[in-house]
């Protein structure tokens, strides 16, 4: 699971960084290979020789390698790692991540890395309590980045509290976690629609709603993570991404996305239904700009297909089929319903009661519904979490 993995260890100034030797240890005693980076900081605590001796690489610790002038490329570190674990993360660092902040190599490879990121914080407990690092964390969590949670024992202080560092066994067990998950969905195919669709009424105006596809994205982004091959259908404005597991279908209206998901649907494994098609669209689009004449217009809609309903049918044995439901009212009701009506194995419920919610936001608050478990409810998360617990209950249904 670890052999050959790439890690690069950030190490900043703390009385946690001598539990960092014992992590380097570990990490290469497993197969990985270890690069550490150190804030000039760290070295007040822990030497470069001893986690150079111990990671068998040389040390990072400032932009200037040597006297020669040679550069540290930290572009080339960002990219060369898997993973990016910076423990012990410090107050200082932690409020220079979140903000941006980029005056050291540390700060510089993290700005760089397209590779996911772990901080282990380390500090006095009213530091860690303190609003300013609280907002940084989550700050850091909407980004993207997992916090392994300080935990809770004697601190250098003298006092008693959280702000101890992971111990580098429990963190050893976060990352053989998360390369376990990397390999969950190997040789599955799936599909993921996402965002809104436009019904023209003429060349120049359209129907369509406030759908901004990060959901979908974020979900397609989590599956292709974990080594899935990922069809992402995208209706207009949803943000374009890259990603070698993820082939982008653009499409505009729902007779589109219709046509790309029936070219597609009998192909994959798993099918995730995340946009907000439109139900209607008007039944003649007119073929020039309609001009403004009367004080009142009337627009005749007909009913768009209902693709998640159209697959349904068309469901093979072994296929799993993931709706969503965005409800104002009776909204487990008519989740439940949906589920069944659709033929969906799961289906995610969010209401635009729930602040933070629905549309356009980077928050979203979810129930899950499915035909083997009972009903889950979360707490309102940032998308990318929401899609890490919606990918996790796929996985937990296909391997029950």
């Amino acid at each position: 699971m670890m052999e050959g993995k790439k890690i690069l260890l950030g190490v900043c100034g703390s009385i946690a960084a001598y539990k960092s030797a014992f992590l380097v240890r570990l990490l290469v005693g497993l197969g990985a290979e270890v690069k550490v980076v150190m804030t000039t900081s760290s070295i007040d605590f822990i030497t470069p020789l001893t986690l150079a001796t111990l990671s068998k690489n040389p040390i990072a610790l400032d932009f200037i390698k040597n006297q020669e002038g040679e550069w540290e490329n930290h572009v080339e570190l960002g990219l060369w790692a898997d993973l990016i674990l910076i423990a012990p993360a410090s107050a200082n660092t932690i409020a220079k991540l979140a903000n941006g902040i980029c005056d050291n190599l540390l700060c510089a490879v993290y700005l760089s890395a397209r590779c996911p990121v772990m901080l282990a914080p380390a500090m006095d407990l009213d530091m860690y309590q303190h609003p300013s690092t609280i907002e940084n964390l989550n700050k850091l969590r909407k980004y993207g980045n997992q916090i392994l949670d300080a935990e809770h024992g004697e601190l250098a202080s003298g006092l008693v509290g959280k702000g101890r560092m992971a111990e580098p066994e429990h963190i050893l067990e976060f990352i053989k976690y998360f390369f376990q998950k990397k390999l969950r969905f190997t040789n599955k195919t799936a599909l993921v629609t996402a965002g809104p669709t436009h019904e023209q009424l003429d060349p120049v105006r359209f129907i369509g709603n406030n759908s901004s596809g990060k959901m979908g994205v974020a979900i397609a982004e989590v599956l292709a993570n974990q080594d899935a091959r990922v069809h992402l259908i995208s209706g207009p404005g949803v943000k374009e991404i890259t990603h070698n597991q993820i082939t982008t279908h653009k499409v505009i209206s729902a007779d589109q996305m219709y046509n790309a998901v029936n070219g597609l649907f009998d192909k994959v494994d798993i099918a995730i239904f995340a946009a907000a098609v439109a139900d209607y669209k008007p039944g003649n689009a007119a073929p020039q700009k309609i001009k403004k004449s009367e004080s009142t217009m009337h627009i005749e809609l007909v009913k768009n297909k209902d693709i998640a309903a159209e697959m349904g049918k068309l469901k093979k044995n072994g296929q799993f089929t993931v709706g969503f439901a965005l409800e104002t009212e009776n909204e487990e009701s008519n989740a439940q319903e949906k589920l069944k009506k659709k033929n969906f194995d799961m289906i995610v419920l969010n209401s635009l009661n729930d602040k933070g919610a629905g549309f356009s936001h980077d928050t979203n608050k979810i129930s899950i519904f499915s035909v083997k478990n009972s009903p889950r409810h979360f707490s309102l998360k940032n998308k990318k979490e929401v899609a890490e617990d919606i990918v996790d209950n796929i996985n937990e249904h296909l391997n029950a």
